[in-house]
């Protein structure tokens, strides 16, 4: 049975700020519309929610989770929101710049594994746009090919834009009352192919999930295939956790790539968040050698006093992942849910914070030990000094 025509189409939102003129694209959580705001006199992207999960509390809260995250993102390959609320009808929506272009995964499937000197100054620019969203607290947590748009605006060639925040990982500065929270541990959110061995066992996550997550995209965007040779999701989780990737340089016979490349890349790609890029800007730094003249560019485009937060940031993974006694993860994704295996897990340490000096936030049960250790010698002295005053009292009576 053939669906209806779209009712969006040609609605007036706003009052009339903003007129739907056609469908470019669809997903899961809604739909996305190319708009005229004519006000403005631009072209705008409207996402939708789909009016049947209006209802579901878990994904309005994921769809406000990822404007919100957006709206305070300011970087320049990253998609601007403009606008967000709710419809008189009770359908959510984000209003977003226009782009013209293509993702890079349609990209690579048109015209191949793009080469270096193309591929690495694209991903240097979304490591400063992940540079920022990481400062502010917030982990993409579903990075892939699909949600990095090549954007043509203004005659400018290869400018990547990071979409859909929408699994964001957020503070919880940025939460308001009566928010959900989807990041709850043993819950494995994400794309199969591009998700690090921490998420794929449904652990805490931190700026250096992203990181591996880009390093793989990267790995395909070169070679055209993943760094791992599986054939269903649920084998890709297993491999991003059990398997050490295949070496750049043995990916594709008979291609070679610069000196050093690979290394940058397995380092990327480490089994346990420590041995990673600390940051998003460590990594761009280790693949400018390799972008020839247009990576030095990219140097001022990198937001500034990241060490300090991202310091904090770890030290608030580290007592999290104490706390944490994740159960066996899930998979979800908007089209199926998969039941991980019950398996011992991958033989690998603790993520260990950032920070190399540890502090008092690191050890909060220590914190908490003195002031008590400290009351009870207090009270044993006085119930000490009564006692012998009795006595003595008794004594000198007698």
């Amino acid at each position: 049975m053939a669906a209806g025509p779209d009712p969006n189409i040609g609605r007036d939102l706003l009052g009339g700020q903003f007129q739907i003129l056609q469908k470019i694209g669809s997903g899961g959580m809604g739909s996305v519309y190319k708009a005229a705001q004519p006000a403005m006199n631009r072209m705008v992207a409207v996402k939708i929610l789909h009016p049947k999960l209006a209802n579901r509390k878990d994904l309005v809260s994921r769809f406000r989770r990822e404007a919100r995250a957006m709206s305070h993102l300011t970087h320049p390959n990253t998609v601007k929101v403009l606008l967000y609320g709710e419809l008189e009808d009770g359908s959510l929506y984000i209003v977003m710049e226009y782009l013209e272009g293509k993702n890079l995964n349609q990209v690579v499937r048109k015209e191949g594994p793009l080469p270096v000197e193309r591929a690495i100054p694209i991903l240097i620019q979304v490591c400063g746009a992940l540079q920022e969203a990481h400062i502010q607290g917030i982990v993409h947590r579903d990075l892939k090919p699909e949600n990095i748009f090549l954007s043509t605006n203004g005659g400018l060639k290869d400018y990547p834009k990071v979409l859909d925040f929408g699994l964001a990982k957020v503070t919880e500065r940025e939460l308001r009352p009566g928010s959900v929270m989807l990041t709850q541990e043993g819950m494995v959110f994400g794309t199969p192919e591009f998700m690090s061995p921490e998420q794929a066992q449904g652990k805490v996550l931190d700026a250096r999930s992203d990181i591996y997550s880009l390093a793989t995209i990267l790995y395909e965007v070169l070679t055209g295939k993943l760094p791992f040779e599986a054939r269903t999701p649920m084998e890709y989780i297993q491999h991003h956790v059990t398997k050490n990737p295949i070496p750049l340089d043995e990916r594709v016979p008979g291609k070679q790539f610069p000196h050093g490349l690979a290394a940058v890349l397995g380092k990327a790609l480490e089994k346990r968040p420590e041995d990673r890029f600390e940051s998003a800007a460590e990594f761009a730094d280790a693949l400018k050698p390799f972008a020839g003249g247009a990576g030095k560019g990219y140097t001022a485009m990198m937001p500034k006093n990241a060490n300090a937060v991202l310091e904090q940031a770890a030290k608030q993974h580290a007592a999290a992942l104490q706390a944490s006694k994740a159960p066996a993860p899930t998979f979800k994704s908007p089209a199926k849910t998969v039941k991980m295996m019950q398996q011992p897990p991958a033989p690998a340490a603790k993520p260990a914070p950032l920070a190399k000096t540890p502090t008092k936030a690191d050890t909060p049960a220590r914190a908490e030990a003195k002031p008590l250790l400290l009351v009870g010698i207090a009270a044993g002295c006085l119930i000490a000094g009564i006692l012998i005053t009795i006595v003595a009292m008794r004594l000198f009576q007698g």
